[in-house]
């Protein structure tokens, strides 16, 4: 029986009536949140780079940092902080001179891995009740990076940490680094340099050096706003456009053996990386391959018609984004930022809105994509109530059944949507009903 009343949809189940309305807006999966880090002077020291583990225990170690012109030359930019109730409240456990940092298990021990210019480290064998001082695996170099992925395979860890390799942008210097996927043994004590293989070294600069001027390079919209290198261009007052670039790079493998990339060896692992170009809706793209003697090797990926695949569909892929693989369901998880306005003359923009259109940063959304080209929607996690109240930058973990979020987010008395206020934690439960 179906009948059309007041413009919904009337049912007859077997347990009995469901109205379902026509029409209904996108809700946010979970706008609700509980706070992880306040700052104590929204207008001068502002949160930065959340990243989430789940324990085998069911612990959730989140981490962060601080920084701005209110923190104190003493005091360290990374924090952490530990939750035994499934992110309903959380406790401060360690706090370490170093940041753009995630947590991560490998073998019997918890890490925890960012830079303050060379890369840095620190260690917890009790679930991170207690923690090593800090070890440095690189010396006199300028690494850069946020709170990304890492990958499991071949007994080993993969993650990536980005390094300045030229010093001729006199700008945002995102088009000087380069993606480095680093690889280490499970067993191995992950704060020694040697326990660490670095893969060989591609700046975006390198690969494609004269995109800003080259009339030969064009046909897709890159960069969408004039970029000059090496110093850039003021797009509209006060708006910034840096010359182009990636950053802020996830390290994914595929394992379905129809994939077009997929490698039966399992040697071959591909660089999803935030494209910045001044458009939206789509990541640089890189890979790696490892070599029999264990080196590995920076390169583009090819496409069956032998051209390059340099850029590639990706929601939200104009800002950091965070790629999570689940074994349950075979896909790839993204959560980014959603961009509505991106072709918004700058100059007309609100005066709440960060920097350049593409750069809205107050709406985080969730999708799932079997071969990480692909992507269904999922659903709005959270949403600001203004332009200016950021919900981006989040990193996650799986919790049983349920999707946790930490959030990079700001309330009305943040400076801005990029120099928010808050980290946030939000729980998206029953994650895997979304798939369709």
């Amino acid at each position: 029986m179906k009948n059309l009343i007041s413009g919904c949809l009337l049912f007859v189940i077997t347990s009995g009536w469901c109205l379902a309305e026509t029409g209904s807006p996108v809700r946010p999966l979970a706008n609700d949140y509980v706070v992880v880090y306040e700052s104590p002077s929204p207008t001068d020291l502002f949160c930065f780079s959340p990243g989430i583990i789940r324990l085998d225990n069911g612990r959730l170690i989140v981490t962060m940092d601080v920084d701005g012109k209110g923190r104190k030359k003493s005091q360290p930019v990374g924090r952490a902080f530990i939750s035994d109730d499934h992110g309903k409240s959380w406790k401060h456990i360690t706090s370490y001179p170093f940041g753009n940092a995630r947590p991560f298990v490998a073998g019997k021990a918890l890490y925890i891995l960012g830079q303050s210019g060379d890369l840095k480290v620190i260690r917890s064998d009790d679930g991170g009740d207690t923690w090593s001082k800090f070890s440095k695996l690189t010396n006199k170099q300028n690494w850069h990076q946020s709170a990304c992925n890492v990958c499991y395979a071949n007994d080993c860890i993969y993650l990536v940490m980005e390094r300045r390799v030229s010093r001729k942008i006199r700008n945002w210097l995102v088009g000087e680094l380069a993606p480095v996927l680093m690889r280490a043994k499970l067993d191995a004590d992950l704060t020694k340099r040697e326990s660490w293989t670095f893969a060989s070294e591609l700046s975006f600069h390198d690969v494609i050096p004269n995109v800003e001027k080259d009339p030969a390079i064009d046909f897709f919209g890159v960069p969408f706003y004039p970029s000059h290198y090496p110093r850039g261009f003021d797009a509209a007052s006060g708006r910034n456009s840096a010359p182009i670039g990636w950053l802020e790079t996830n390290v994914v493998q595929f394992k379905d053996p129809n994939h077009y990339w997929y490698d039966p060896q399992g040697k071959t692992f591909h660089l999803w990386a935030r494209a910045h170009t001044g458009g939206t809706g789509y990541a640089a793209v890189a890979k790696v391959v490892e070599n029999a003697d264990g080196s590995m090797i920076t390169m583009l990926e090819k496409v069956p018609s032998g051209k390059t695949a340099l850029f590639l569909p990706c929601p939200g892929g104009q800002m950091r984004f965070h790629v999570l693989y689940d074994e349950a369901t075979k896909l790839y998880w993204l959560l980014s930022s959603q961009a509505t306005d991106s072709m918004t003359r700058a100059e007309r923009l609100p005066k709440n809105r960060f920097n350049l259109p593409n750069n809205e940063r107050h709406r985080l959304q969730l999708h799932f994509s079997k071969n990480m080209v692909d992507w269904c929607f999922a659903g709005l996690v959270a949403v600001g109530n203004s332009a200016g109240e950021g919900r981006h930058y989040a990193s996650m973990a799986i919790d049983g059944e349920n999707l946790c979020v930490v959030s990079r987010s700001g309330d009305s008395r943040a400076k801005d949507s990029h120099d928010g206020n808050l980290i946030t934690f939000h729980t998206v439960k029953d994650f895997r009903k979304l798939v369709y």
